[in-house]
């Protein structure tokens, strides 16, 4: 019985894969390497060069393979992080950002290329609320900050921000 999800993501690295699981692996609980491939028969100085990588974050399932220099990462595509509160927005975009650049509205590319998104969970509720002036208040907030400061953006929801 094969117990693999229909969808997974698949991240096309230069020749860094590996240092890239291990790297997430290493921010998010409940996560783990699930399988290393590497070269094999193709002469000695490649014998240990990881070819593709399966690793599962927090539930989710990734592949990362080393395809070499002809594609690039753009923020196109991104990974959203959805957090609970601002110590793990904090955290979030504190080890993601780590060797990386930081980017607007909680957005960030982390040192491998990777677009992040690090997104608090309440963003949702004040941006889709009734009160359309609300609504707008919170999104204006947003459009200045880079990382997302919660405190703010619930102030500006009440006016105040």
């Amino acid at each position: 019985m094969n117990t693999r999800p229909r969808i997974t993501t698949s991240l096309w690295f230069d020749d860094n894969a590996e240092a890239a699981m291990n790297h997430y692996v290493s921010i998010f609980k409940n996560s783990r390497v699930l399988s290393v491939k590497r070269y094999e028969g193709a002469g000695p100085d490649v014998v240990s060069h990881v070819l593709v990588c399966t690793f599962e974050l927090d539930g989710s399932e990734f592949v990362a393979f080393n395809g070499g220099p002809m594609f690039k990462f753009n923020e196109a595509i991104s990974l959203t992080v959805n957090c609970d509160s601002q110590a793990e927005v904090d955290e979030m975009w504190a080890r993601l950002c780590e060797g990386g650049t930081p980017s607007q509205c909680g957005w960030l590319k982390d040192k491998f290329g990777v677009s992040w998104q690090v997104t608090p969970r309440v963003l949702v509720e004040l941006l889709d609320q009734a009160d359309p002036v609300k609504s707008r208040r919170v999104m204006s907030a947003m459009l200045q900050m880079g990382k997302l400061d919660i405190a703010a953006l619930r102030a500006a929801s009440d006016g105040g921000g």
